[in-house]
């Protein structure tokens, strides 16, 4: 059976797309830099061969990459930079060529393609770009905003004191996906690789405006919930990047074909924004100490 190699597998996406692979039976091999970590031990309770890679050690992504059959690429910059995601992701691509992988299935983000002018889309770009030029048979799944990004942070301290607090108007709809739908996905891709190979696919699996986000909180949470637009002056204290992303979103919008991915892989799954919101344990997340509370 081929054995495919999942980078991020302790995080959001790579532990998703680890998951769905382990579920269908697939021989999975988890990367991490913490491979003594709890979410590590959990991979290896679901059957999966965890060994540690650094994406700045390339040493460490040979050993990781070797015999491994096809790859799950993953880059981030939040937590360093762009210039240290570009490096990265540069070096994982790199390291998956020379190890004469048959399939890298590389998660980049919706629009990526299209100079949006955001930093951490122009990053997943560059790295797209080396990607497609490595000789390796490559797919890009690029997924719209994440619904998890809900449960925590700002977001959530707003919904402590029931505001939905989003730097968008009202009645402005942006395509979501949660982490699970993106992982099922890219098990997808990886275990149809003749289907998949060489093509870009945005994807994202509900649509929405911040109001019926707000509305649909409130059903989740079981208390009101009121939209409240954040200025985008205020997320630029916090992050350019960001503030860039959701001045995108307002102006462009993020449009995904929703009801054609529906369509075309139902066996994905496809969660509406509802559906998420109803699987999240929301009494225990607000019960939890507020971001604020770390700084």
């Amino acid at each position: 059976m081929p054995t495919i190699a999942v980078t991020g597998a302790t995080g959001a996406q790579g532990g998703a797309t680890a998951r769905a692979l382990l579920a269908a039976g697939r021989r999975v091999r988890a990367l991490t830099r913490r491979p003594d970590s709890t979410a590590a031990e959990e991979l290896r309770r679901l059957g999966a061969d965890v060994r540690h890679a650094d994406l700045d050690d390339p040493a460490s992504l040979d050993a990781a990459l070797a015999g491994a059959d096809s790859l799950f690429a993953v880059t981030t910059p939040f937590g360093t930079d762009t210039a240290t995601e570009i490096r990265q992701g540069r070096a994982l691509v790199d390291a998956a060529a020379g190890a004469r992988l048959g399939h890298i299935v590389f998660t980049s983000v919706a629009h990526a393609d299209r100079g949006t002018g955001v930093p951490h889309y122009e990053s997943k770009h560059l790295i797209e770009r080396h990607l497609r030029a490595a000789g390796v048979p490559w797919t890009v799944i690029a997924p719209a905003a994440f619904m998890d990004n809900y449960t925590g942070g700002w977001i959530l301290d707003g919904l402590r004191t029931g505001v939905f607090a989003w730097p968008m108007p009202a009645g402005r709809p942006l395509t979501l996906i949660p982490a699970a739908d993106i992982g099922a996905f890219a098990a997808l891709a990886l275990t149809r690789r003749d289907e998949f190979a060489g093509r870009r696919i945005d994807i994202a699996s509900d649509e929405l405006t911040p109001a019926r986000m707000a509305e649909t909180l409130a059903t989740a949470l079981g208390r009101p919930v009121v939209h409240r637009e954040v200025l985008l002056g205020e997320v630029r204290k916090r992050s350019a990047d960001l503030a860039a992303m959701f001045a995108y979103f307002t102006t462009t919008g993020l449009d995904v074909d929703v009801a054609g991915l529906r369509r075309a892989y139902p066996e994905v799954g496809w969660q509406s924004f509802a559906d998420w919101a109803a699987g999240q344990d929301w009494a225990a997340l607000l019960a939890a100490a507020p971001a604020s509370a770390h700084h």
